[in-house]
């Protein structure tokens, strides 16, 4: 009977340790999954003044549950019905609007970690509002061109990315004439092809020639995915024999990659692009030219071929609308890249092209290296390695420089998000709309700021960067990844929780 009475009187206590026990452990979970994010909510709201939505500006706020947005309610509505007692954050007069899909970046990840990396890369990323990146089958060593390269560079990005991270796959000769080569790629998830018409610089990524790619269209077609094309042909330079190119003037390097060769690529090019019309033989696929630089012949002949129904986009970088050729300093290799930078009045028309829509979207052609293979010392744009290091900036500087021509937040969104997303496939990302994963940045468009060494850079090799010491408008307050608030207040989370994306 005692024995009884004290079973009877120990069940309350023990419930009570149960209950304990059963919220440690509870709040110990919740604490290891909210590393992913410096917001420790999965349902919350947040607000602005100016929250960009397909249908334009509102006051109001957002609300995000398990990583989607849920509801997106103006202002005037939110009073009108009782709240659920949910975290919100209000971000005042800051424009909230869809992150950046970046489809155009070298991460350079696995094999040339010392150059980027998926650490590194994906932390520039979220600091400057990018919440999606896919990135290119090449500098990384191997070249992504078969199904076994695919998996090195998965794994090598598995729980090492702060973003979401997709892939391009490469349209190389080796596999370019062998169908079932290609399927197995385009099977194990690359969302699109990469193919270079000049030599593109790394030994097992060579160039095709136009049969490859339209062999390449051919089944691509059948995937309704992209073939992102590097457009030039190496033909004849406009430099001359005689002793008087300096290789430290970059006007020497640009006579080696004149206009002509991108002309001459691209009307190869759109030979070929026809079949993608309806009822073509390769309708489905679709062809994306990469940074144009070119803004005369090139671009309208991609004008004429998209008003003849080809499934054609184009392309072009933050750095062809922010510098000229005129204004490169003897020997700052930082500013080579491929194809080049071109003088003011090739980017006053690149500029006319982005107002009319003639060029579709914005990349970062993110494309660093070990600082010595720059030759800052020696300044030598002829054997120095190319690419520009931007991918923390992009936002910035479009903004910063598209200001004098107009550009609005709406057509920012449509650059950096819509479009890029759709470009990809990424169906889910590009808009803050219901449905949609919670891909958001936050940020000040009239906050400026000094890109100097004081400045907090992310990336491997700040010093490389051609954007030092710009003053530069637009400064991001907060990125969030599927909801997780992986960058804000200038600290990023803990935990690398960014999710793969793969074709299926």
């Amino acid at each position: 009977m005692e024995r009884s009475l004290l079973q009877w009187r120990l069940l309350p206590l023990l419930a009570l340790i149960a209950s304990f026990l059963s919220v440690f452990f509870a709040s110990r979970s919740y604490e290891k999954e909210t590393q992913c994010s410096l917001l420790p909510h999965d349902h919350y709201w947040i607000s602005s003044k100016r929250i960009l939505t397909p249908d334009g500006l509102i006051s109001g706020s957002v609300e995000v549950n398990g990583g989607v947005i849920v509801s997106v309610v103006k202002e005037e509505d939110w009073y009108k019905e009782q709240r659920s007692r949910v975290k919100v954050t209000d971000y005042g007069e800051a424009v909230i609007m869809p992150g950046l899909v970046d489809v155009h970046a070298h991460l350079d990840d696995p094999g040339r970690s010392e150059w980027e990396g998926f650490p590194s890369g994906t932390k520039a990323a979220a600091a400057g509002g990018i919440t999606t990146l896919i990135d290119m089958p090449l500098n990384s060593d191997p070249s992504t061109v078969s199904p076994e390269t695919l998996k090195l560079k998965i794994e090598a990005a598995k729980e090492r990315i702060l973003v979401d991270v997709g892939f391009w796959g490469g349209l190389v000769p080796d596999n370019a004439l062998n169908s079932s080569a290609l399927s197995s790629l385009l099977d194990a998830g690359v969302l699109g092809l990469k193919s270079f018409m000049c030599p593109s610089g790394i030994n097992d990524f060579p160039m095709t020639n136009i049969t490859h790619i339209k062999e390449g269209l051919s089944v691509l077609a059948k995937y309704k995915r992209p073939l992102l094309v590097h457009a030039e042909v190496e033909m004849d330079s406009e430099i001359d024999d005689g002793t008087d190119n300096d290789p430290r003037s970059y006007l020497t390097y640009l006579k080696t990659r004149p206009s002509s060769w991108e002309e001459g690529a691209i009307r190869n090019l759109l030979s070929v692009t026809e079949n993608t019309r309806i009822g073509g033989s390769a309708e489905g696929a679709h062809v994306h030219i990469v940074h144009l630089s070119d803004a005369s012949s090139s671009l309208e002949m991609i004008k004429e071929a998209k008003g003849k129904g080809d499934s054609v986009t184009v392309e072009t970088c933050p750095h062809y609308l922010a510098f000229s050729a005129e204004e490169i300093p003897e020997g700052d290799t930082r500013f080579k890249c491929s194809p080049p930078i071109r003088h003011a009045a090739n980017r006053e028309k690149l500029w006319e092209a982005m107002m009319e829509g003639d060029i579709d979207m914005l990349s970062s052609d993110h494309s660093p290296t070990k600082p010595e293979l720059k030759l800052l010392s020696d300044g030598n744009f002829l054997k120095a390695w190319g690419g520009i290091s931007s991918l923390q900036f992009v936002l910035p500087v479009t903004w910063s420089y598209g200001r004098k021509y107009g550009v609005t937040l709406e057509q920012v969104a449509s650059w950096w998000s819509d479009r890029p997303s759709k470009l990809a496939g990424l169906h889910s990302k590009g808009a803050i709309a219901v449905g949609k994963h919670a891909d958001i940045v936050v940020w000040e468009p009239e906050v400026e700021f000094d890109l100097d060494e004081d400045h907090p850079i992310h990336f491997k090799h700040p010093s490389i960067s051609a954007y030092l010491g710009r003053k530069l408008s637009g400064k991001v307050v907060s990125t969030f990844v599927r909801g997780n608030l992986v960058f804000g207040e200038g600290k990023h989370a803990s935990d690398a929780c960014g999710s793969l994306l793969l074709a299926t």
